[in-house]
């Protein structure tokens, strides 16, 4: 994201330990530079705090909740007893993120000769409003930069963007599986069950893998390879119903389940 002068009451910092004394600890804020925050001794953690250094340490690095922000004084309030474990690894990740998009648009700038200055004024500003950061702009880039020439960023840059993006982002896949039980009693049900698992396995996405392996009379396992969740769910439900529907014409029958049954 764009970042302002100041953080807001409420969000989430990631920041350094600079100076613990006994009623609290300083923190310098990495992502607003020359800005330091302070956690009070009763913000530290959860129940009485007998000593201080037990739970923060100078140069560690933490994940705080903004209390308060007084910009007239250049005072910023924090917490870190207030943020839970999930949020705290949720915010070091996008934190880590936004590092490498940094670096990764200093690559690009050198690769088009322009400064990362100038190359936030002519557009990587407007793919953070766009896509919410810039990190999820080169990730979207990775994935399928039609997405960004349909938003209008087909502009002399972009061929450069992308091999940067495909030569440094690692797009996230899920992986899902489900179960299903064929069977068909004609002369040739073993043919038409296998013919039902090859239409099963066709999709329509280059990015979509559907595996179906056999385990044991009459049980199957359908494993969905796919960008997300909606789109993995959306697909093994395709796959089922593709069986289901050549199955039936054929006097047989198909029963989807979650897990292995006995």
């Amino acid at each position: 994201m764009i970042k302002k002068d100041f953080p807001e009451e409420g969000d989430l910092v990631v920041g350094t330990v600079v100076k613990v004394q006994n009623f609290g600890a300083f923190v310098t804020l990495d992502e607003y530079p020359n800005k330091e925050g302070f956690i009070h001794i009763a913000e530290i953690a959860t129940g009485w705090v007998k000593r201080i250094r037990n739970h923060v340490k100078e140069k560690q690095k933490i994940v705080c909740r903004v209390l308060n922000v007084d910009s007239a004084k250049n005072h910023i309030d924090l917490s870190l007893k207030r943020v839970n474990e999930h949020q705290r690894r949720d915010k070091i990740q996008e934190w880590k993120n936004a590092q490498k998009a940094e670096k990764l648009l200093e690559m690009l700038a050198t690769q088009i000769g322009k400064s990362v200055d100038v190359c936030h004024n002519e557009f990587a500003n407007d793919l953070i409003l766009k896509y919410g950061s810039l990190y999820a702009a080169f990730e979207e880039a990775a994935y399928n930069i039609d997405t960004l020439k349909k938003d209008g960023f087909d502009t002399d840059w972009l061929n450069d963007f992308e091999d940067i993006a495909k030569s440094n982002i690692q797009i996230p896949f899920v992986n899902i599986k489900g179960y299903v039980d064929v069977t068909c009693w004609e002369s040739e049900g073993i043919e038409h069950i296998k013919k039902a698992l090859i239409e099963a396995e066709k999709t329509e996405y280059d990015d979509v893998e559907i595996q179906i392996k056999y385990i044991g009379a009459p049980q199957y396992i359908i494993s969905v390879k796919a960008p997300d969740y909606k789109i993995a769910e959306d697909e093994l439900k395709k796959a089922v119903d593709k069986i289901q529907d050549y199955i039936k014409d054929k006097k047989g029958s198909c029963e989807f389940h979650r897990k292995i049954e006995d």
